[in-house]
């Protein structure tokens, strides 16, 4: 249903100003500006005389934007569709010709909306069957739905690894430190959005970054892409093949698999831990009969190389399996078999 300006609570649709100041990104440090996307003032300017439905085309204009700022806060690719299906209907009822700078109105809109979402959604993953995962979603280097990812800060900000170590902040930390790092948005500018003072953004971004805390130092100097791909590709070789003195080799000691099926399908409610009983666990997946009615194909998803299982060539998507590498060898595998998490790949497979 259609919502009406007056369901908009009045801090969601400010006319600020989208301009970077001078400290528009943080200085590099154990989590890098990760500048997925263009900065505010890289929009276009609003046309002073737009063309009857010309809104929609300013909304569409920002709807990978906002669709990208979503998803890294929810961690759904669904979820955050809707957001920004629900921000589109509060700026088709809007005033607009108030809103001075559509860009700093949509993403403070969207972001509060997603907070919103991320309170309930708190809730409801306390009583979550298994360990919580985010939605995988199918990426293309330097295109895709969730922006440019040509380096390896953009491939980071979409990561499953990181999305899932997100889940640690709360609602106004997460979008303080997404704005933050992967928009570059200066301190001013993430106060304007989140509506609070800025030195309470700063204590919200800095609340951030220590409670996801210092990178592991192996992790700070992650392998470069085509030496990540070619460990994956041996990686899922290997355990296809049920090759135990290959899988022995790649992966590492404390090695992590987490499987996420919601309740819905089998898969592991815990994580596996350690090299002997991930090994044990790959290796057993490999022998269950449905095993053999498998087709895989290598997919880059969320940023890295994974892979897609399907029930026959050209049947349904059943499971994503996206590694995580660091010093060349798998630290972890995250693999998501809930159905309705896998909706957003699979159509985007079809």
């Amino acid at each position: 249903m259609a919502r009406t300006p007056a369901d908009v609570p009045s801090d969601e649709a400010p006319a600020v100003s989208a301009e970077p100041t001078s400290d528009a990104r943080p200085a590099p440090d154990a989590y890098p500006a990760l500048a997925a996307h263009p900065a505010p003032d890289a929009h276009p300017a609003p046309d002073a005389h737009p063309a009857p439905n010309g809104h929609v085309a300013v909304f569409e204009a920002h709807r990978p934007r906002l669709f990208g700022l979503a998803y890294r806060l929810l961690g759904s690719a669904s979820e955050a569709e809707d957001a920004v299906q629900d921000t589109y209907l509060r700026w088709d009822a809007a005033d607009r010709a108030a809103i001075r700078i559509p860009a700093a109105w949509l993403t403070k809109v969207v972001t509060n909306l997603c907070l919103n979402q991320l309170t309930s959604a708190r809730v409801r993953r306390e009583s979550y069957v298994g360990p919580w995962l985010p939605e995988p979603v199918l990426t293309d280097l330097g295109s895709g739905p969730l922006g440019p990812l040509e380096t390896a800060e953009q491939r980071e900000s979409v990561s499953m690894a990181l999305l899932t170590l997100m889940e640690r902040l709360t609602p106004s930390e997460r979008a303080a430190f997404v704005l933050r790092e992967a928009f570059a948005y200066s301190h001013r500018e993430v106060a304007e959005t989140l509506g609070v003072q800025e030195a309470h953004a700063r204590q919200l971004h800095r609340r951030a970054r220590q409670h996801l805390g210092e990178p592991e130092p192996r992790r700070r100097f992650p392998v470069d892409g085509a030496q990540r791909t070619r460990i994956v590709q041996r990686f899922f070789a290997a355990a296809l093949d049920g090759d135990v003195a290959g899988l022995e080799r790649l992966l590492a000691e404390d090695v992590v698999v987490w499987a996420d099926g919601a309740g819905e399908v089998t898969a592991a409610r815990r994580p596996v831990t350690g090299r002997d009983k991930v090994l044990r666990y790959l290796l057993g997946l490999g022998r269950r009969p449905e095993a053999a009615l498998m087709v895989t194909s290598f997919v880059e998803v969320n940023g890295g190389l994974g892979m897609a299982f399907r029930v026959g060539e050209g049947g349904p998507l059943v499971a994503v399996m996206a590694p995580e590498v660091v010093e060349a060898q798998v630290v972890a595998v995250h693999t998501i078999v809930a159905p309705g998490k896998l909706a957003f790949a699979a159509a985007q497979l079809a």
